[in-house]
């Protein structure tokens, strides 16, 4: 995968869908030949940015390039995403036993799903849904709580308002597991300056071989199955560890030292990890839906980190896109960087065909979501990544990338993990 001297042509006219900065504006231009993106990133302020983005072959049966006219978005029109979140109420946290730790890491994961299993969250009681959303936390010195939960709605008439349950059954199927769609349209995110920048910058490694997101100055969400199969937590668990990206030249002894090729790797302990129990049902009742920890490191970190929000609709995101970033196992030592549209949505599960492999499992699924306050579009994790399912409807199969969707209550779970109470968990 290695890229010759790149070269920066004339890129006006065109916009370049992958990322677009706050203030800035983006030209790009493919080079199918070579098989890279070339990126171009020229700030209001006439400051310039380079990065090569590159990968083993961009052509696609449609260009990522639009046109200007192609990428606007009203939003005057647009219908407020930021819904009150639902309460979450805690109860006193119940001393479980200590974990085994005798669980193996899967790092692929695929589910089954038919019509019933893929409509059955849009009717769910209340009393299955306080249950799926006790969690365990796991402590570094292997002691874990169950902490029950009562809901309370706030009122609010938003239709994802009651955070649906599907039980993901699992049948055998003997088909092959495509997670790459056509031709691979990953991008390998190069350059220091842009490989540490935001919003690349909040992926991080999970010493299990998964990939995570920074949501707070001390806070990692990942995929649930990184740290438990379902039954027990697995091997690594045990000393879980969040590595942070950093250049080459902090960990050089000698000033005159050449530069690594890559950025290297800087491991923080965890201190506690939470999981719902929506995904702790034992192996053979493993559900996609719940499959979501959040970390809590030992230290707060520095990085720039990226908010959480209630998933809106696919319609409601420009030009119905997804992102994420992550560590896929097929390129080592790389951060992988796709986009793509989704294709379909339950109220639990994202689906796409944005290309991954084992390792990209956890990263944070993030869109640009309007903030009403801001008044702008913001960049806001909207759901975790998590495996490959095949869905049966009306007949006809389906294979999807998927990911979990952050549904209010979900949303409020999270949120509360993060900052222990309800105040700081309103979007509004």
């Amino acid at each position: 995968m290695s890229s010759s001297a790149l070269h920066w042509p004339s890129l006006k006219g065109l916009f370049c869908l992958p990322e677009l900065r706050e203030g800035e504006r983006h030209q790009c231009q493919e080079d199918r030949e070579k098989g890279q993106s070339l990126l171009r990133l020229t700030s209001g302020t006439g400051g310039d940015k380079r990065v090569a983005l590159t990968g083993e072959n961009r052509t696609r049966s449609q260009s990522p390039l639009l046109t200007s006219s192609s990428l606007s978005v009203s939003a005057g029109s647009h219908q407020s995403q930021h819904p009150h979140a639902p309460s979450l109420v805690p109860h006193i946290a119940l001393p479980l036993s200590r974990s085994q730790f005798s669980a193996t890491t899967q790092l692929d994961i695929t589910s089954h799903c038919n019509a019933s299993c893929y409509h059955k969250g849009e009717d769910v009681n209340k009393e299955r849904l306080t249950e799926q959303l006790a969690f365990e936390t796991l402590y570094a010195d292997g002691s874990r709580t169950l902490t029950t939960v009562d809901v309370y709605d706030s009122g609010d008439d938003d239709d994802n308002a009651h955070a649906p349950f599907h039980k993901v059954p699992s049948i055998p199927h003997k088909r092959t597991r495509r997670q790459i769609y056509g031709a691979d349209g990953r991008f390998n995110i190069r350059g220091d300056n842009f490989l540490l920048d935001y919003p690349f910058s909040t992926a991080v490694r999970i010493s299990t071989g998964c990939t995570g997101v920074l949501v707070s100055q001390q806070h990692v969400l990942t995929a649930a199955h990184c740290v438990h199969d379902g039954n027990d937590y697995v091997k690594g668990a045990r000393k879980l560890r969040v590595g942070f990206l950093v250049p080459p030249s902090a960990n050089s002894t000698k000033p005159s030292q050449a530069p690594l090729k890559k950025p290297v790797v800087r491991w923080v302990k965890v201190r506690r990890t939470r999981v719902p129990k929506g995904w702790i049902q034992g192996p053979q009742e493993v559900s996609m839906d719940y499959d979501y920890a959040l970390l809590e490191l030992r230290w707060p970190h520095r990085r720039p980190f990226m908010q959480l929000a209630v998933a809106p609709h696919a319609d409601d995101l420009p030009g119905k896109r997804v992102h994420f970033s992550g560590f896929d196992s097929d390129r080592p030592g790389e951060l992988v960087y796709r986009f793509c549209p989704v294709e379909d949505e339950s109220n639990d599960l994202i689906y796409q065909h944005c290309d991954a492999r084992p390792g990209a499992s956890g990263s944070g699924v993030y869109g640009r979501v309007w903030d009403d306050t801001l008044e702008r579009w913001e960049r806001k994790v909207i759901g975790i990544f998590s495996g490959h399912q095949w869905l049966e409807i009306d007949g006809e199969n389906r294979d999807y990338n998927v990911a979990v969707r952050f549904t209010p209550l979900k949303f409020a779970q999270i949120c509360y993990w993060v900052h222990g109470n309800k105040a700081d968990c309103n979007q509004d």
